[in-house]
């Protein structure tokens, strides 16, 4: 639908009319998309959701395909030229590491359409994405109450986007980064992290042509915002919601983990007659995401750390947009790998129906890059988990499900520059396979697959946008 069709009276007859705009991610889009439904299914919610032309038939299909039944519309954006992103280039899945760096700039180039929008919509909330700081400004004067959305754990924030992370001045360094800010939980196992997590943290406070970094974006956007949204519980991160609290000096609201609905449709011929040959729980799933990339060397360690597990598995191996797939693939294949694990080990690259594989009843355990998404996933699904982080905030998840939550068991890394070896891999999987925490799991895959609890979140969390909504103005 196109930006003038999204048109409609704002908050009449008591209905909540919120519009969503996540950064152009899809693994940022999809928990805004999730959180839509689940808003619109508590009741008295309508949503519009703000993207790129592009990206608008994914969306479409993650709002529900008829579109939550006329309680949701999709509002196009139209992408300025940025010189140096690619013609087209809509999302971060179609870009490389630098193009996702000026899709921040195109999207700020959206500006303009977005204000028409808000003041064409008039709705009674904005949910807005770290990215998108200027997005208060365009409201406040209109009246609309703007929350910044994190997708990401409460952990992260907590851990790298307070104010407490600039008292070392605007670029904290590795050392710096090392240890966690003043104030932070002393619960916390995170006190410290490895070196080699502490200068893959320093993207965060990294500028790239000339624009404000991921920290200044998100401290802006939690400064103007009216309150701050997080993709969590007080189950699972009370004391760092607290702190973030008290840091950013807001209201926190929180959606709850968003556990995704179960997938719809049947799982492909081909998996089902391959995962079917194999006893109940006897596969390992090994899987990162669409946009966590493995280096030759790591997709090494990892296939054979697999093969010398002596289970059967499935390895998802992904390349950035544009590399040969099968090229990369020999690079990341060890020689002689196929003909001695065939029938035994696949290794795929591409898309898979990764939710309908984990549910296959001859899948028992879950190697993953820690991403929030794929952790939940794969708990709903029964499997015991494996976690090998690769970037970023997937470091401070798997310390927070691994060691706080007790969900799932890491992979052993050196600690100065993060490399496993095949026998970390093998000695993971085991430790997750034979059990030992499977009370705990066993707790939190009821918590998170409890109907009642997870419908508790969603009308929470709309009451807390209507009372936002009743607050009078700072």
């Amino acid at each position: 639908m196109g930006s003038g069709e999204a048109t409609a009276a704002g908050g009449g007859g008591g209905e909540l009319h919120v519009v969503m705009f996540p950064f152009l991610a899809f693994g940022h889009i999809s928990p805004f998309a999730q959180l839509a439904r689940k808003m619109v299914d508590a009741g008295g919610v309508r949503v519009t959701f703000l993207s790129a032309e592009a990206n608008v038939p994914r969306v479409e299909v993650m709002l529900g395909g008829g579109v939550l039944g006329g309680a949701a519309a999709v509002a196009v954006l139209h992408l300025p030229r940025v010189p140096g992103l690619p013609e087209g280039a809509e999302s971060t899945a179609e870009v490389s590491a630098d193009g996702a760096e000026l899709l921040k700039v195109a999207v700020d180039g959206t500006r303009p359409q977005v204000a028409r929008l808000l003041a064409e919509l008039r709705p009674d909330v904005v949910l807005f994405d770290f990215a998108m700081p200027w997005v208060p400004d365009l409201a406040a004067p209109l009246g609309v109450k703007t929350v910044m959305f994190s997708v990401f754990a409460a952990v992260s924030g907590a851990y790298l986007m307070v104010p407490a992370r600039r008292l070392h001045g605007a670029r904290p360094t590795i050392a710096d980064l090392a240890s966690a800010p003043a104030g932070f939980p002393p619960s916390s196992p995170l006190a410290t992290v490895p070196a080699y997590q502490a200068a893959d943290f320093s993207y965060v406070f990294t500028s790239f042509h000339g624009m404000p970094c991921v920290h200044d974006r998100a401290t802006a956007c939690h400064e103007a915002s009216d309150a701050i949204a997080l993709k969590t519980c007080v189950e699972m991160e009370g004391p760092y919601i607290d702190y973030m609290a008290a840091q950013c000096n807001k209201p926190m609201l929180v959606t709850g983990p968003i556990v995704p609905e179960p997938p719809v449709g049947e799982l492909d011929e081909r998996w089902a007659t391959w995962l079917s040959s194999f006893p109940d729980n006897a596969v390992v799933v090994a899987s990162f995401g669409s946009e966590t990339f493995l280096s030759p060397d790591a997709a090494t360690e990892l296939l054979l750390g697999l093969e010398a597990t002596n289970l059967p598995f499935l390895a998802v191996i992904n390349f950035p947009k544009g590399a040969d797939a099968e090229k990369e693939l020999k690079k990341h294949t060890p020689p002689g790998f196929e003909e001695r694990l065939k029938g035994r080990g696949l290794v795929h690259t591409g898309w898979v129906q990764q939710q309908h594989i984990l549910r296959h009843r001859s899948v028992g355990c879950f190697v993953n890059h820690s991403g929030l998404s794929s952790v939940v996933e794969g708990l709903v699904a029964g499997c015991r988990l494996v976690l090998l982080p690769m970037k970023g905030d997937q470091y401070l998840n798997a310390a927070l499900f691994a060691r706080e939550l007790r969900i799932g068991t890491e992979v052993a890394r050196r600690a100065e520059d993060g490399w496993f070896g095949r026998e970390d891999v093998r000695d993971a999987v085991t430790a997750a396979v034979a059990g030992g925490r499977d009370g705990e799991e066993k707790k939190w895959r009821e918590f998170f697959t409890d109907d009642a609890v997870q419908t508790r979140f969603a009308k929470d969390f709309v009451a807390g946008l209507k009372k936002l909504k009743s607050t009078p103005s700072h």
